[in-house]
């Protein structure tokens, strides 16, 4: 099928989220087209990652 692309994000300390989804929208139409922007945005505190700090993917596709 189709896959989608999700957007995760991990916010500044003291950031708030309030906009942040129709910004990132905005943002990556811009940029790459309106076809690509992220149809989810999901915020978490940190991305998961390895002893040597490369950012786990297969973790986040879930």
């Amino acid at each position: 099928g189709l896959l989608k692309p999700k957007a995760i994000v991990v916010l500044k300390e003291g950031q708030g989220s309030d906009h942040l989804f129709e910004d990132l929208k905005h943002h990556v139409q811009a940029s790459v087209g309106p076809w690509k922007y992220p149809r989810w945005v999901e915020v978490v505190e940190e991305l998961p990652k390895t002893a040597t700090g490369k950012i786990q993917r297969f973790k986040l596709r879930d």
